[in-house]
């Protein structure tokens, strides 16, 4: 009896060394996972950026030689430079017209014109908003007491939303400048991924594994910048023949809006509905309506088209991946959701794949 009591002494005693360890391994994984947490958007951000660019830093080894710190510095000063460029348009656009409507209303006064009899013509909303204008024009004090909450609520909000692109905005500078530093190491990070990815799922598949997240990042941030940028010349053309005023920076605007995947009726509507109430409802405002509206919305056709080109998975589960993931996380998950699917995918495959000896043999 005693070798068998020896036996299960030892036997309990290397269990519970072994429950400790995960204990403490667990503890000291949720401890990091907290530490890391407050940076987790801002890392994944420049991981993002640093591996949708990194292609432009190796194009770029040959002409400016072999440094990849100053190349890196390079990429990072000149985008910021792009990314300042309309900021610094917006603001100055919006300084000069609230500097203008001051100057305005302290020598002539605020005074809002009656509508035109043919909005009241308007099907559906014309009779409500010519009411409403006429109320306005004739009494805008008593409507804005009777309104006062709504505006009150509908101000809050815009500058809640205001500042949260400000500090979004921010967020991206400090990530960009972090991904310059990932970029300025890339070789090295390149080879950690593959090494992390080998030792998760075995030499022989985690090379292809670290290449097709990397394929995927990159195919969905092209992507998502391409589909931007189409919109903005479809919707930009539309604005500088029908003369809209700002027609530029407007443009700009929808080309932000599609890289943050926000929709571009957010400025389409707004001028759609300044054309109508300055030149009216006629044939070329009607056509213009139509067509800047429909190019507002061409991100829906062109997605299914140009997402997960290049990447050695159905175009279907980097779209879905796409959607899911901005559903579920944001716009990180946008990028985050077609890698996770794209992988899970190959993995499944290459498990069905991977038969055993006995082809015939049922897994039940």
């Amino acid at each position: 009896m005693a070798p068998t009591s020896i036996t299960v002494k030892t036997l309990s005693r290397g269990l519970l060394d072994v429950m400790i360890r995960a204990g403490l391994i667990v503890v000291m994984v949720l401890f990091c996972f907290e530490i890391f947490r407050p940076f987790r958007d801002l890392m994944l951000w420049s991981l993002i950026l640093a591996i949708t660019l990194y292609p432009l830093q190796t194009r770029l080894r040959g002409p400016l030689g072999h440094k990849d710190g100053f190349i890196a510095t390079l990429i990072v000063l000149v985008a910021i430079a792009i990314l300042m460029v309309p900021v610094y348009l917006l603001g100055s656009s919006i300084a000069d017209s609230v500097q203008n409507t001051i100057t305005t209303v302290k020598t002539q006064g605020f005074q809002i014109p009656p509508p035109a009899e043919s909005v009241a013509t308007w099907p559906l909303v014309g009779k409500p908003i010519s009411a409403l204008w006429l109320q306005a024009a004739n009494d805008l004090p008593s409507l804005t007491v009777k309104y006062i909450p709504q505006i009150k609520g509908i101000s809050l909000g815009l500058l809640s939303k205001l500042a949260g692109l400000g500090m979004g905005f921010l967020i991206f500078i400090f990530a960009l400048i972090i991904a310059g530093i990932f970029m300025a190491y890339g070789e090295a990070g390149n080879r950690s991924a593959i090494q992390i990815a080998s030792r998760i799922s075995g030499p022989d598949r985690g090379p292809s594994i670290a290449a097709l997240c990397t394929a995927t990042i990159r195919a969905v941030a092209l992507g998502v910048v391409g589909i931007a940028f189409i919109q903005m010349l479809l919707v930009g053309l539309g604005f500088v023949f029908k003369g809209v005023p700002a027609a530029g920076l407007l443009a700009l605007g929808i080309l932000l809006l599609g890289i943050m995947q926000l929709p571009a009726t957010l400025i389409t509507i707004p001028v759609i509905v300044y054309v109508f109430a300055t030149e009216g409802p006629n044939t070329g405002t009607i056509v213009f309506a139509i067509y800047v509206f429909v190019a507002g919305l061409v991100d829906n056709v062109l997605k299914p088209l140009m997402l997960g080109r290049g990447v050695d998975v159905p175009m279907p589960v980097i779209l879905i991946g796409a959607l899911g993931g901005m559903v579920t996380s944001g716009i990180l998950g946008l990028f985050i959701g077609p890698v996770v699917l794209a992988v899970g995918y190959q993995l499944f495959w290459q498990w069905v794949e991977d038969r055993p000896q006995d082809e015939n043999q049922p897994l039940l």
